[in-house]
């Protein structure tokens, strides 16, 4: 494996392992609703990835316009993401919500490069994405064994998960389409991001009053926006100049592993025998994903006849 995917891997587990912090560092802020504390993590770290882009944006603006579509698209999935992700953990619990919102993703990743990319997902890539599923399946039937009167919210945790996932899996792409379409990662990065985190702004405004109401709260927010939004995404997007995206939302299945983890740990939810089985199908995942290649190769659209080069650089 090239030395170049071998660091984007890194980038990416590293952001995987920033995010599987999140629904932890919610619970110390029992006072803020999920809508509150999404908007106020993505919003406020889009906005800032949009703004140490700024010099990008400019100068890139011509092919950000030709490419609108994507960006409005992935801005779009960026507004739903963290409202989806945020609510689906309230309801069904931290290990629960964030297992189904990224267990989810890579199916829905391999579908869009699939389908408007004509890019065929390897047999490793599927197997990969099969142990990640099947590990995350297992975690939340761990859940829902274990608390069996809280079917109603868990379900309705789990369709915002499916949804969180979706949306994950189409800001993913959108990002790495635009840089494929030679944008520079910092433009492509800041475009998607700061539109979305912008859109978000209005939910922050109306639900974002309980942020400031204590400094534990306001300590909250700050680290969300900061470290796993503002700095994952930096990462993320590192990342994803390097690996496809589809191998990107296949590795960040180690976010539902952390978060699982620092669950039982630190928040007290309990993990029985089937939920450890849960994590070790996800650990299994991500070894075939940094030895063995996760795809063919693209269709005619993303082929390196028509494709722009890619800009490591900002």
């Amino acid at each position: 494996m090239k030395r170049g995917s071998l660091t984007g891997i890194f980038a990416v587990l590293v952001a995987a392992f920033l995010w599987g912090t999140t629904g932890t560092a919610a619970t110390f802020a029992p006072s803020v609703g999920p809508l509150a504390m999404g908007a106020a993590a993505l919003g406020i770290g889009g906005i800032l990835q949009a703004v140490i882009a700024a010099p990008s944006l400019r100068r890139e603006r011509p092919a950000l316009s030709s490419q609108r579509g994507t960006v409005l698209a992935g801005a779009a999935a960026v507004l739903i993401y963290p409202l989806a992700f945020y609510s689906s953990m309230h309801l069904a619990g931290v290990a629960v919500g964030t297992v189904v919102s990224l267990g989810s993703a890579p199916i829905a990743s391999g579908l869009l490069e699939r389908v408007i990319e004509r890019r065929r997902l390897s047999g490793w890539w599927m197997l990969a994405a099969a142990l990640g599923i099947a590990g995350s399946t297992l975690l939340c039937v761990a859940k829902m064994h274990d608390a069996p009167s809280e079917a109603f919210p868990t379900v309705a945790g789990i369709v915002l998960g499916l949804v969180a996932g979706a949306t994950y899996a189409l800001y993913s792409w959108s990002a790495h389409r635009l840089m494929n379409r030679g944008v520079g990662r910092a433009a492509a990065m800041g475009a998607v991001f700061g539109l979305g985190g912008i859109a978000l702004m209005p939910v922050l405004l109306l639900t974002g009053a309980p942020l400031v109401a204590s400094a534990q709260a306001f300590t909250v927010g700050t680290y969300m926006a900061l470290i796993p939004m503002f700095l994952g995404y930096l990462l993320f997007g590192y990342g994803l100049t390097h690996v496809s995206a589809s191998t990107a939302t296949t590795l960040t299945l180690a976010e539902p592993a952390v978060a699982a983890v620092l669950a039982v740990v630190i928040v007290g939810e309990r993990l029985p025998v089937i939920g450890w089985a849960g994590l070790a199908g996800i650990c299994a995942s991500l070894l075939i994903l940094a030895l063995a290649p996760a795809t063919h190769g693209a269709a005619t659209e993303t082929s390196s006849s028509n494709r722009r080069p890619v800009r490591q650089g900002a």
